[in-house]
């Protein structure tokens, strides 16, 4: 049986990514795993995934949860850095 640690680390995310997947789709976070792994399969997933996050963003600057906000700030910061093009030698 899988682990909700295991089921992290295949999807290659970090559990605040999960969550911030979670809080946009309005789902569980077993789905948000996996369909963070999906998205990160996918041309232009990564783009989708961002996106996710700045609306998160967005919304908790809205609602003025500044702190909650700044989190969000930083888990966009680590995808972005953990999840950066790779080039081709």
């Amino acid at each position: 049986m899988l682990t909700w640690e295991d089921c992290v680390a295949l999807s290659e995310l970090t559990p605040e990514e999960i969550e911030a997947i979670a809080m946009h789709e309005h789902c569980p976070e077993m789905i948000a795993a996996e369909l963070g792994h999906y998205l990160l399969e996918t041309p232009g997933g990564e783009r989708r995934i961002r996106a996710m996050i700045r609306d998160d963003i967005r919304h908790a600057q809205a609602c003025d949860d500044h702190c909650r906000a700044a989190r969000l700030k930083e888990v966009l910061r680590h995808f972005v850095e953990a999840h950066r093009p790779k080039h081709r030698a």
